[in-house]
């Protein structure tokens, strides 16, 4: 995933900041959008472990992108958190729009 997919997230969404110690995706719920991380860091625990991101980085597309949509991991704020939140209807047409995209956001996500 590159900077044009980056500006294109930061582009369709919407700013707003997280306070340390707020939960951002809460495993098993579903997924309502996608997060682009642009200050701050995140921890991340997932089935596969446990990890923390910062910025540039983009979470919470596993549930858009499979087939039943449920959020895999909890991710929480370690510090305040500014992020592009991009809901599901806007990330699933950015995907329509480029089929590619999609394959990039879920190689990035690892």
């Amino acid at each position: 995933m590159g900077a044009d997919d980056l500006e294109l997230l930061r582009a369709a969404g919407a700013e707003s900041t997280i306070a340390a110690g707020q939960t951002l995706i809460e495993r098993g719920q579903p997924g309502a959008g996608v997060f682009l991380i642009l200050e701050g860091d995140v921890v991340v625990d997932a089935p596969e472990g446990t990890r923390r991101l910062g910025a540039g980085a983009v979470i919470g597309e596993r549930a858009l992108l499979s087939a039943d949509g449920t959020r895999t991991a909890r991710v929480r704020a370690v510090t305040d958190v500014r992020v592009v939140a991009v809901p599901r209807e806007v990330f699933d047409e950015l995907c329509a729009g480029d089929p590619g995209f999609a394959e990039r956001i879920a190689a990035a996500s690892g």
